[in-house]
């Protein structure tokens, strides 16, 4: 499914393509490049909130950390 996604920054409106209908991570604006952490849920924007590079890295090595953990990776 697409989800359309308004950038809180430019307004510019982004696409987003989904296998299931909840996700919650980044989100970059594809116009000006602002980041974001989303939480998407009944394909509807539940959250979004800005988010640093530095916040983005730690993010992603928890969520690699976990991955590992529960033997998904």
């Amino acid at each position: 499914m697409m989800i359309e996604i308004k950038c809180p920054e430019c307004e510019s409106i982004g696409k987003m393509s989904l296998a299931q209908t909840m996700y919650e991570g980044p989100y970059r604006c594809w116009k000006c490049r602002s980041l974001y952490l989303i939480v998407l849920a009944n394909n509807k924007l539940q959250s979004c909130k800005p988010l640093s590079e530095e916040e983005l890295e730690a993010w992603q090595e928890l969520n690699k950390m976990s991955r590992r953990d529960s033997g998904d990776d």
